[in-house]
């Protein structure tokens, strides 16, 4: 992975960050590792935890953000996510899977958050 898709990513998980906690979100991780796999931001509300998944891009033109979230990643998150519930997890809680999408075009940005974007299948 280049430098600059690297700092884009990161760029997208601040903006992200950002976008949630001004609706009531609190960042709980960001990049937790489970071998060479990460969950880029573990988001806590109330009783609610959310996985989420950060995309970020310059264009859509290879579709959108959010439509990158495949199988593949999708269960990457799935294994990733049980290996935090059984460290940090509680019974009391309610776990979910998010996607934010961040599209950075010129100084214009869009965000686009899907919760629930997806279950353990």
């Amino acid at each position: 992975m280049t430098k600059a898709r690297q700092d884009l990513g990161l760029l997208g998980e601040r903006i992200a960050a950002r976008w949630l906690m001004r609706d009531g979100w609190q960042v709980v991780a960001h990049r937790f590792r489970v071998g060479h796999r990460d969950i880029d931001l573990i988001m806590r509300r109330e009783h609610v935890v959310a996985f989420v998944e950060v995309k970020a891009r310059r264009s859509e033109r290879f579709g959108s953000p959010v439509e990158a979230v495949h199988y593949r990643k999708r269960r990457e998150l799935v294994r990733s996510a049980r290996v935090w519930v059984d460290r940090h997890g509680a019974d009391t809680l309610w776990y979910r899977f998010d996607v934010v999408g961040v599209l950075l075009v010129g100084h214009t940005v869009r965000v686009r958050h899907v919760p629930n974007a997806f279950g353990l299948s």
